[in-house]
């Protein structure tokens, strides 16, 4: 799961498939991993300091590696003007590290351990170092996209807005609202937000036209929220480590994922679903017996069937926010995103 620093193309190239992604034009394959590995280098540039403690704290999960989605869908989205063009990169750069800022703010609340296969820097710094190091790659992002203009700098701090209000929702829970829209609209604040401006950064520092920007927004967002949604279904339906952890651990840690909540909300008199809703109204499933007994049930039930489908409207819908963008073997290669969400959790 750790990404070799030098990163050569073939790693890159094979992300795409990790991805659901296929790039069949070797002109687009060569200039996306242009971008990325030039994202590699002005990542590990960008976070130095001239303090090695913070130096050494801030490339932690930078080094750790992951999929770097959102330079991805900048690089994609910059195929529909000139994918060549200077502000690319470091638009780029300023989308991954105001995501690798939340990482580290997120573990800290997440009291998280581990990280992308690695001690979390919280585990291996202290809680108050993680935080101090989360709110300096944001700076370093707003620092960078100063230098892309007003604008770039405008909506990096839109997008940190909604990051926070979706973290907020989230931690202080529904409140007069339904838990199922309570939900996904943290999930649109959290993981939808930064997708769709990485979408919209890749379209605008390309040059692509307006009509084509709002596309690959509406797009990115959209499409963030399915991939959420799916990796939730993965953590009940999985047999393997196919989601990136061990299975029910949303489960048994008591995260009220979507076909939780669905199977809470449901009203079926089976003895399955009215068993299955006593199982997760105790909350964490710490006992292995009761967790064993609900992660059974939660794949025969009609409620992971419906989250299913909700999984696959949001694909379908995401496709449909394309239709604006010319046929072309990026756009094929956005479509092949959806179709990939689609089915994964089939």
């Amino acid at each position: 799961m750790v990404e070799d620093v030098a990163n050569p193309a073939g790693e890159r190239s094979g992300q795409f498939g990790a991805l659901g992604l296929h790039l069949a034009d070797p002109r687009v394959e060569a200039s996306v991993l242009g971008v990325l590995d030039r994202v590699e280098t002005s990542l590990r540039a960008s976070v130095a300091s001239a303090d090695p403690l913070v130096t050494e704290a801030s490339r932690h999960l930078v080094e750790a590696g992951g999929k770097r989605f959102r330079p991805l869908l900048v690089a994609l989205s910059a195929q529909f003007g000139d994918p060549e063009a200077a502000q690319v990169v470091p638009a780029a750069v300023v989308m991954e590290l105001t995501h690798l800022a939340t990482l580290y703010h997120d573990d800290v609340m997440d009291e998280a351990a581990v990280r992308r296969g690695a001690p979390s820097a919280n585990s291996r710094w202290t809680n108050s170092v993680a935080i101090l190091v989360g709110d300096y790659l944001f700076a370093r992002a707003a620092d960078i996209a100063a230098e892309l203009g007003t604008e770039a700098v405008r909506l990096q701090a839109r997008t940190f807005a909604r990051l926070v209000h979706g973290q907020i929702a989230e931690t202080v829970g529904p409140r007069d609202d339904d838990p199922v829209a309570h939900y996904l609209h943290v999930i649109a604040e959290k993981t939808g937000s930064l997708i769709a401006t990485s979408a919209r950064f890749g379209g605008m520092f390309g040059g692509a036209s307006p009509e084509h920007i709002e596309a690959l927004a509406g797009y990115g967002e959209i499409i963030g929220v399915a991939f959420q949604l799916s990796d939730d279904l993965l953590d009940i339906s999985s047999e393997s480590i196919q989601s990136g952890k061990t299975p029910g651990t949303d489960l048994r840690e008591g995260v009220p994922t979507l076909p939780v909540l669905y199977a809470l909300a449901s009203d079926d008199a089976d003895a399955a679903s009215v068993r299955l809703r006593e199982i997760l109204a105790t909350g964490p499933l710490v006992d292995d017996a009761l967790h064993a007994e609900a992660l059974g049930l939660l794949r025969e039930s009609p409620a992971l069937k419906r989250a299913r489908e909700t999984v696959r409207s949001y694909a379908e819908d995401a496709r449909a926010r394309l239709a604006p963008l010319p046929e072309s073997p990026a756009r094929r290669a956005l479509e092949s995103l959806c179709d990939y969400i689609a089915d994964r959790t089939s």
